[in-house]
C-alpha cells in the first residue's frame, strides 16, 4: 500500500472531527467525530471499512485524552505507516496567512496572537496541533486556515466604518469564515457549469448552524457576510447575524445584562432557536412550521429573506451573476428554504425547477433552475479534502 494518506483533525470547543483520506482516489479511509469531550459522556465514534463503531471516554475528558485513542486507534488499524502528513483546521489566520502552511515555531505563535480574535475556536485548534505533534512528531502538520480564501478582500470590503486606528493598532476589521467551504465549492462549479474561473461571478451560500454567504469574482473572494467573528452576517442557527450594535447598549444599561450575557445571547440564543423557541436545528423548524407553528415559519421566513437580501447584495461586487452555490447541511439537504430563497431572488434571472430542487438533496449535486446562466446549484462541500490536499502538497515539498 502506497504511503498516500493525510489525518485531517478539526478541533473544536468540544469536539473533535477527524479524517484519515487516501489522496490518491480522494476516499476516507477513517472518518469519525469525538464530542461532548470535557463534559459529562464524552465519546468518539467512528467508521471504519463500512463499520460504525464508538468508543466511550471518561467523564471530562478532554482533546488530549481523545486524541491519544485516537492515535490507538490508527496504529491498531495498521494505518499510521501509510500517513504522510496532519493537517489541521485552523479557524482565524488574522493577516497573518494567506495560504496553507507548514507549522513552525513561528506560525504556532501566530495562531495563539490571533487567538483573541477568536476566543471560542482557535484555543481549540491550538490543542489539536500540540496533541498532534506529540502523536506524530515526525509527521509535518499543515494548517489549513478558514480566513486565508477571503485574503483577497479590498480594503472598501473589509474596513469597517470605525476610527482607522483600531484596525491598525489592533486588527479590527473583516476577516470572513467557511473559506475552505467557499474555496472548494466555487472550484467545483466551475468545472461543473463550465464557466471560465478568470471571467466568472459566482455567490456561496454555506447553510449549516453557522452561514455565510461569499463573492467569488475570478475565482477569488471579494467580499464576505461574517465580519472580525464568525457572529456577522446571516441570521444562523443560536447565531443573531447583523444587528443594530446600539442593541448592545441597550441591553447592558436598561436591562443589565453583563457584556458575557450578552455574548451568550447572541451567539447561542438567537437565530432559528431564538425565533423560533423550538430548536436551533432546522429539520425541526422545517416540520413544526409544517404542523402550523408560526414561530417556526416565521423563523424560516426571517431567514429566508435575509440570506436572498444578502445574495442579491453581493450582484454589486460582481457585476452580475453567473451562479448561486447552496452547501453546507442545509443548503445540500433543505429544497423547502433553496426554493424559498431563489423565489425571492426571480429578478437576477432564476427560475426554480422543482423536480431537479428536490433531487439535489441528501448528497446528491446538480443545478436546481431551469435555463442557461444564470443558474442555482447544489454542491456538497468537501473542507476535509481541501485541508488533505493542501497537507500532501505542503509535506511533499519539504
Amino acid at each position: 500500500m502506497s504511503s498516500s494518506h493525510v489525518l485531517v483533525l478539526n478541533c473544536g470547543s468540544s469536539s473533535l472531527k477527524f479524517a484519515i483520506i487516501d489522496i490518491e482516489s480522494g476516499a476516507e479511509v477513517l472518518s469519525g467525530l469525538a464530542e461532548c469531550l470535557a463534559e459529562q459522556q464524552p465519546l468518539i465514534k467512528y467508521k471504519y471499512d463500512g463499520a460504525k463503531q464508538t468508543i466511550t471516554l471518561n467523564e471530562g475528558d478532554a482533546h488530549q485524552v481523545a486524541i491519544a485513542r485516537l492515535v490507538e486507534l490508527v496504529k491498531h488499524l495498521g494505518l499510521d505507516m501509510q500517513l504522510i502528513a496532519v493537517g489541521h483546521r485552523v479557524v482565524h489566520g488574522g493577516e497573518h496567512f494567506t495560504h496553507s502552511v507548514l507549522i513552525t515555531d513561528k506560525v504556532l505563535q501566530a495562531i495563539k496572537q490571533t487567538s483573541t480574535l477568536a476566543p471560542l475556536h482557535n484555543p481549540a485548534n491550538l490543542l489539536g496541533i500540540e496533541a498532534a505533534q506529540a502523536a506524530f512528531s515526525t509527521l509535518p502538520q499543515i494548517a489549513v486556515f478558514d480566513t486565508a480564501f477571503h485574503q483577497t478582500m479590498q480594503p472598501q470590503a473589509f474596513l469597517y466604518a470605525l476610527p482607522y486606528s483600531l484596525y491598525k493598532n489592533h486588527g479590527i476589521r473583516r476577516y470572513g469564515f467557511h473559506g475552505t467551504s467557499h474555496y472548494y465549492v466555487s472550484a467545483q462549479a466551475h468545472q461543473i457549469l463550465g464557466l471560465d474561473k478568470n471571467n466568472s461571478r459566482i455567490v456561496s451560500a454555506h447553510l449549516g448552524n453557522g452561514c455565510s454567504v461569499t463573492a467569488i469574482k475570478n475565482g477569488q473572494s471579494v467580499d464576505t457576510s461574517m465580519g472580525l467573528t464568525p457572529l456577522e452576517g446571516l441570521m444562523m442557527g443560536t447565531r443573531s447575524g447583523d444587528i443594530d450594535p446600539g442593541i448592545f447598549a441597550f441591553l447592558v444599561n436598561q436591562l443589565k445584562y453583563s457584556p458575557t450575557q450578552v455574548d451568550l445571547l447572541l451567539n447561542k440564543q438567537s437565530g432559528l432557536l431564538g425565533i423560533s423557541e423550538l430548536s436551533n436545528d432546522c429539520r425541526t423548524i422545517e416540520e413544526a412550521a409544517a404542523n402550523g407553528h408560526e414561530q417556526a415559519k416565521l423563523a424560516l421566513d426571517i431567514f429566508c429573506y435575509r440570506l436572498a437580501k444578502q445574495i442579491a447584495a453581493f450582484a454589486v461586487p460582481l457585476g452580475g451573476l453567473d451562479a448561486l452555490i447552496f452547501t453546507g447541511g442545509i443548503g445540500e439537504n433543505s429544497d423547502a428554504i433553496r426554493s424559498k430563497v431563489v423565489s425571492q431572488l426571480a429578478f437576477l434571472g432564476l427560475q426554480l425547477d422543482k423536480d431537479k430542487n428536490l433531487a439535489a438533496r441528501f448528497g446528491h449535486q446538480g443545478v436546481i433552475t431551469s435555463g442557461e446562466l444564470p443558474c442555482a446549484i447544489v454542491i456538497p462541500t468537501n473542507e476535509e479534502w481541501v485541508i488533505a490536499t493542501d497537507a500532501a502538497a505542503i509535506a511533499q515539498e519539504q
